[in-house]
């Protein structure tokens, strides 16, 4: 008599972990920096008319306020302060800057693992904004937000794979202290995550101090120089054409710090650009070759992101519009005109105007992101968890952001096409010797992983499985994944001594 043969155990349950398990690189399906040039909403003709427009507004119109040290710097590049005050920028001045810009920024992380190369279309997704209200969602209601808030968003953020940076998305409105909050943000936003950091500082007299922080963090000023794992985000101007003064005197300072600066235009169409598409895009583009200008005076080379990022309106209420079918269009015309540049840039993308994690929030973080996406625009800023027209930040849709983003990606990513992928001796096995179906199949197994994109939070449930589940809604799900993430210590938090130096220094308002 034989023996009976073993019985296999838990091989669906094995199979299971094992899909849900963190892929390895080599296979992921999607992942930061994957390049894309599919769409084109501007043609050549179209970019050569922006872009000689945007030269003219500079020769002839200029921007007004720039503080002396920027006269200084700019006038000595062979820019033109006028008797009205306005600084004028010769054709040849600004052509000759855009040659000699840096072309390729490294965006470093704290860690050394999760850096972002900044060069032709690579494409990055990560948050940024100043909302000043949390998303309470199972209340339905809005409330201020909080250093709390701010440092959750961090730690969230380091969990998920598609948000790739973090831009401080909120104002920790908990601390009224300009300088503290400042520092706050700044110890928050680096001790939640090591992904890359972006921040704002109100006043320049606050650099100093930031720049201390930082040096205690990466262990002395020669590491922070090395790697650079925090930029600012620098508002430069007040649309329509005006530096802002005290907004330069800190970009100077960071400059000099051998932090990188993201050269951020927001003006907002009809407002304080253009209402037309293309005219806002020209200020904006002239108004950030305007800083590219001063930031290579200051010091050639210097790191800097070309950041146009101007805004819709709804002309008939003064609403921002920034999740209108306008916004994407907007980006996107953007991204060509830094392609065009040669230069690493930056615009928004993935806005909701709805006010809570809705189909309208859906539609519209859908289609910009995806927009910009396939426009290879380098840094699509505000991707995640926006909400009210930048009003409000909601830690549920920034893990909702996630998926999305990453079926964004997927559409980045393409279709490849090669004998592997036209796949003509699979259909001739399965069709003339095989089962007549794919299902099974070492080619189909083999690639399941690394051609497709699953959700971590959404589901593909059937309707019936979706009754015996108890009906699960993706906002009940998007809490719980979000408390699990805030249960468990941060992975980017200080080592207790250096830790310990920054707290004797500074004022630190979070429970150590």
């Amino acid at each position: 008599m034989k023996d009976n043969p073993p019985r296999r155990t838990g091989g669906r349950a094995a199979r299971r972990a094992s899909r849900a398990a963190p892929l390895d690189d080599a296979i992921r399906p999607v992942r930061p920096g994957m390049e894309c040039d599919a769409l084109k909403v501007l043609s050549q003709t179209d970019i050569l008319k922006i872009h000689n427009a945007a030269l003219q507004v500079l020769e002839e119109i200029g921007l007004a306020d720039a503080p002396q040290s920027g006269i200084d710097h700019m006038t000595r590049a062979g820019a033109i302060h006028g008797s009205d005050g306005r600084m004028r920028f010769p054709r040849a001045l600004v052509e000759d800057t855009v040659a000699h810009a840096n072309r390729q920024i490294m965006l470093y992380s704290r860690d050394g693992k999760r850096d972002l190369e900044l060069s032709g279309n690579r494409v990055h997704y990560g948050t940024a904004g100043a909302a000043v209200n949390m998303v309470d969602v199972d209340g339905r209601n809005y409330r201020d937000s909080t250093l709390q808030d701010l440092h959750d968003a961090a730690r969230i953020t380091d969990r998920l794979d598609n948000i790739h940076f973090l831009q401080r998305p909120m104002v920790p409105r908990d601390i009224t202290d300009s300088r503290e909050m400042d520092l706050n943000t700044l110890y928050a936003c680096t001790a939640g995550t090591t992904k890359h950091v972006g921040v704002s500082f109100s006043d320049p007299s606050h650099v100093a101090d930031a720049f201390e922080m930082l040096h205690l963090i990466a262990g002395g000023e020669a590491e922070w120089r090395a790697r650079p794992f925090v930029s600012n985000s620098n508002c430069f101007v007040v649309p329509p054409m005006k530096f802002a003064t005290e907004a330069c005197q800190t970009m100077e300072l960071c400059i000099e710090g051998g932090m990188p600066v993201l050269l951020l235009s927001a003006g907002m169409a009809g407002a304080t650009t253009p209402s037309t598409i293309a005219g806002a895009i020209v200020q904006s583009v002239a108004e950030c070759l305007a800083g590219l200008v001063y930031v290579n005076a200051v010091r050639p080379g210097a790191p800097a992101i070309f950041g146009t990022w101007p805004f819709g309106l709804d002309l008939r209420s003064g609403a921002m519009t920034g999740g209108s079918g306008e916004q994407a269009l907007l980006s996107a015309g953007c991204a060509q005109m830094h392609k065009f540049y040669g230069l690493p840039g930056g615009a928004v993308g993935g806005i909701t105007d709805a006010k809570l994690p809705d189909m309208q929030a859906g539609w519209e973080s859908m289609c910009s992101n995806v927009m910009a996406g396939l426009s290879g625009l380098n840094m699509v800023y505000e991707a995640a968890g926006m909400h009210a027209s930048l009003l409000g930040f909601c830690h549920e849709s920034l893990i909702l952001g996630d998926d999305l983003i990453g079926h964004a990606l997927r559409c980045v990513r393409g279709i490849e096409v090669d004998d592997e992928t036209l796949a003509v001796e699979q259909i001739r096995e399965v069709c003339l010797q095989g089962p007549g179906h794919y299902l099974g199949m070492g080619q189909t197994l083999a690639r399941m992983q690394r051609d497709y994109v699953y959700p971590s939070t959404g589901e593909r449930m059937s309707p019936k499985e979706w009754v015996e589940k108890d009906k699960p809604d993706l906002n009940q799900s998007a809490i719980r994944r979000k408390e699990a993430i805030l249960s468990e210590p941060s992975l980017a938090r200080f080592d207790p001594l250096t830790d310990r130096a920054i707290r004797d220094r500074f004022k630190i308002h979070l429970a150590g």
